[in-house]
């Protein structure tokens, strides 16, 4: 494992286009943890004498519909989309994880079932999928998630599936067999370990996923309910008056896109450093 990390570390220290992503990233979660103390003003105070005002010196992004500072609301935004992102990976891995190690390791008709299972989950269209759930379960932060877990665990349990089935067939697997080790045991000393490769894959993949799926799903207010400071909800209200006062929109766009960006770039170089036919 520590051989594993520092093999990352060195091969992503010569990628200047990961390193400026890392970089940013490290910002944006800096500012979002710090956002009650670097938000100049509360982001759901109301002030309707200052309405859809361009940037200036006292409010720098502006303000919104309802006299909102937009600069405070990206910044709380920030919060939202970072929780989002990395939370929702939790209970994907979970189910993912789990439903590819048991598919992967006990074979036979448990495999079937759950391949199965998961077939039927690509079936469904993601996004349709995602706003069927929404609209059933009704907005809200636990609300998404869920509807993230659902429509996401599937991709997750495919690729471990593999990984487990690959390495079933190695020595030092065969090894613990030979010497009794408990089903459990092999999954937990033996497997489990060598997937952190491919779960930093996924994360690399899952976490932006999810925070664009917020966006999008807000955007189209099935999301996160308002006034939360969302960029997608931000992005919603400042693209009806965009030609009025494209601040309102443009704000939020680049909050997003600078994010996945970072998040995408991260993530292609976390990729390559983990191939070893990319190796120098």
């Amino acid at each position: 494992m520590k051989a594993l990390w520092c093999s990352i570390t060195q091969r992503l220290r010569r990628d200047w286009a990961a390193l400026g992503a890392l970089v940013f990233l490290a910002v944006l979660v800096t500012v979002a943890v710090l956002a009650p103390l670097l938000a100049p003003y509360d982001p759901l105070q109301v002030d309707f004498d200052h309405v859809r005002q361009p940037p200036n010196a006292q409010h720098w992004l502006g303000t919104d519909k309802q006299g909102r500072d937009v600069l405070s609301r990206l910044l709380f935004g920030a919060r939202l989309s970072l929780a989002v992102g990395f939370i929702s990976q939790a209970p994907i891995l979970l189910v993912g994880v789990s439903a590819g190690c048991l598919a992967g390791y006990g074979g036979g008709r448990t495999d079937a079932l759950l391949m199965r299972l998961v077939d039927l989950f690509y079936a469904f269209p993601t996004t349709l999928l995602l706003i069927a759930l929404m609209t059933i379960l009704g907005r809200g932060f636990g609300s998404l998630l869920f509807a993230l877990t659902i429509t996401s665990w599937a991709g997750a349990a495919r690729l471990v599936r593999g990984q487990v089935m690959r390495l079933k067939q190695t020595e030092f697997v065969a090894a613990a067999v030979s010497l009794g080790a408990a089903d459990r045991h092999i999954l937990w000393r033996h497997i489990l370990p060598n997937l952190t490769g491919i779960l930093l894959v996924m994360l690399s993949t899952g976490i932006p996923g999810a925070v664009v799926a917020e966006a999008g799903l807000s955007f189209l207010g099935i999301g996160l309910l308002p006034p939360a400071p969302s960029w997608g909800l931000m992005l919603s209200d400042g693209f009806s008056v965009v030609r009025s006062s494209p601040h309102l929109a443009w704000a939020p766009a680049l909050a997003i896109g600078l994010t996945m960006l970072a998040l995408y770039t991260l993530g292609d170089s976390l990729r390559d450093a983990l191939d070893p036919s990319t190796a120098n």
